[in-house]
């Protein structure tokens, strides 16, 4: 019995090893496939870049004026509709002036029976003046005729002022247009009675819309993680749905400080001025606006994948096959990159403290190889080390120093990230893989330029992330081990070795 299941237990994990040696075979050649494939050679080119922010917004007018009449009644005329083109001062609407002229007439005649009275009074104070100063009359008297022909002259001149408003009502029976502009909106029609907002509480009622479509504008909202690269006077681009081949030009006259939430999304209104002269732009069209904040003919560009920064450029360089202390002596070796335009520190990183140490490359050459293989370093060569790696981490170089937890300098803001930066690079350099430190311009998310750093004649090398390394690492681990019937390799491990379980 027991040689059966000894026979039986042979049988079965002889296929299993045979199915070992497969699946290390092909893992292996899965491995090697995966790791041709994580990385290419790519030429540095020259093309175009435009980095630009991209939004959707609505076309309304600039200035919007609310028409109302001061004077209340029907409405006779209406000679004007929606659409139509109008100068300032041109008739909108007529309305009934019966009322207005009677209220006019009727103003006229108290203002001329104020005039007699004040006639009056002025005559009859001429002559209690006279007898009061042939004392036949009382200083009582004389003040009494003083008043009434105070009295009088106050009369006409409220008369005065009531012709004066008469005739203010009347000619504001005809509404006129108050800009130049065109109707937008008309709200009554002829014959239609309407209150004045000079005398109703509820603000009298609303004639038409007019605006002055000459200057329209896109309010547009963007969102709060672009919104601080769009600033006031940059150029924007407008393109609408009924003319799709004709782009409108516009400008950034205003962006408002006061966020409003979209969809919970954090957005800021972004105001576009546009010329109008043709008309060709309506209120409530929608348009899609590119504001372009930087572009770039003819430039040096790599793909952003090839870009290595401290975090990564170790997990990098493991893929090529590098250590930490190969990478390291690469980067010493690279050449410097010039001090950026405008003077001061690299962009996003203080300029260099006076007095740093300038190093020797072939000592720190002879170093680096001193300590690859194993020898080890004086103090003053271990000090030497330190500084240089110090002096590195201040200018792109590998983490480590600068900030705890070898986490590297940090950019100041978003909009540095956008417009360039010191990267590092693999680059080929006789057929073999160096790393090097660049300076990008400007970058539309695909590709960067390069300012400093790289010839044309380059080779670039793109490269996984740091997230992508640890992940093939863990596949190669997975495929290497052996994938027996589960619990038996477990057991067989347990007991010190293949089939000594029972």
């Amino acid at each position: 019995m027991r040689l059966k299941q000894a026979a039986l237990l042979l049988a079965v994990v002889a296929p299993l090893a045979a199915c070992d040696q497969i699946d290390e075979y092909l893992a292996d050649d899965a491995v090697e496939a995966e790791q041709v494939a994580l990385y290419q050679s790519v030429s540095v080119q020259r093309r175009n870049i435009t980095v630009a922010v991209e939004a959707a917004g609505i076309i309304e007018p600039v200035t919007t004026v609310e028409v109302k009449s001061k004077a209340s009644g029907e409405i006779l005329e209406l000679p004007v509709d929606t659409g139509d083109y109008v100068e300032a001062g041109t008739l909108l609407a007529r309305i009934d002036r019966r009322v207005l002229n009677n209220s006019l007439q009727q103003a006229k005649a108290s203002l001329e029976v104020a005039k007699a009275r004040q006639a009056n009074t002025r005559s009859q104070l001429d002559r209690i003046a006279r007898l009061y100063q042939q004392e036949s009359l009382s200083k009582v008297d004389y003040e009494q005729s003083l008043l009434e022909h105070a009295t009088a002259r106050s009369e006409v001149v409220r008369g005065e002022i009531q012709v004066e408003n008469a005739t203010i009502q009347l000619e504001d029976a005809d509404v006129n247009s108050p800009i130049t502009g065109t109707v937008i909106e008309r709200l009554v029609e002829q014959g239609q009675v309407i209150s004045s907002p000079m005398g109703d509480v509820g603000g009298g009622t609303l004639l038409m819309q007019m605006a002055d479509l000459s200057h329209v504008q896109v309010r547009m909202l963007v969102d709060e993680i672009d919104i601080g690269k769009v600033q006031p006077g940059t150029i924007a681009q407008v393109n609408v749905a009924a003319y799709a081949n004709r782009p409108f030009e516009g400008e950034v006259v205003k962006v408002e400080p006061q966020a409003v939430a979209e969809q919970n999304v954090t957005m800021f209104p972004v105001l576009i001025d546009l010329e109008n002269r043709e008309g060709l732009l309506k209120p409530g069209m929608n348009a899609e606006v590119e504001v372009v904040m930087a572009r770039r003919e003819n430039v040096m560009t790599v793909p952003n994948a090839a870009l290595r920064t401290p975090q990564d450029i170790y997990a990098a360089g493991s893929v090529l096959g590098l250590d930490r202390e190969t990478v390291d002596r690469m980067l010493a070796a690279a050449p410097d990159l010039p001090p950026p335009d405008g003077g001061g520190g690299e962009r996003g990183r203080p300029a260099a403290a006076e007095g740093a140490p300038a190093f020797d490359r072939e000592r720190m050459r002879a170093i680096f190889m001193k300590r690859r293989n194993g020898e080890e370093l004086t103090e003053e060569e271990e000090k030497l080390m330190a500084q240089m790696r110090q002096q590195m981490s201040g200018r792109g170089g590998p983490p480590g120093a600068g900030r705890p937890g070898g986490e590297g300098p940090r950019r100041s803001s978003a909009v540095d990230a956008q417009f360039g930066g010191d990267y590092m690079v693999f680059a080929l350099r006789g057929d073999e893989p160096t790393a090097l430190r660049i300076r990008t311009g400007i970058t539309d998310l695909d590709h960067a330029e390069v300012v400093a750093g790289l010839n044309d004649d380059d080779d670039v090398l793109i490269l996984p992330s740091a997230s992508l390394v640890r992940a093939q690492e863990s596949f190669q681990q997975r495929m290497s081990g052996r994938m027996g019937i589960p619990g038996l390799s477990q057991q067989g491990n347990r007991s010190g070795g293949r089939g000594g379980s029972r």
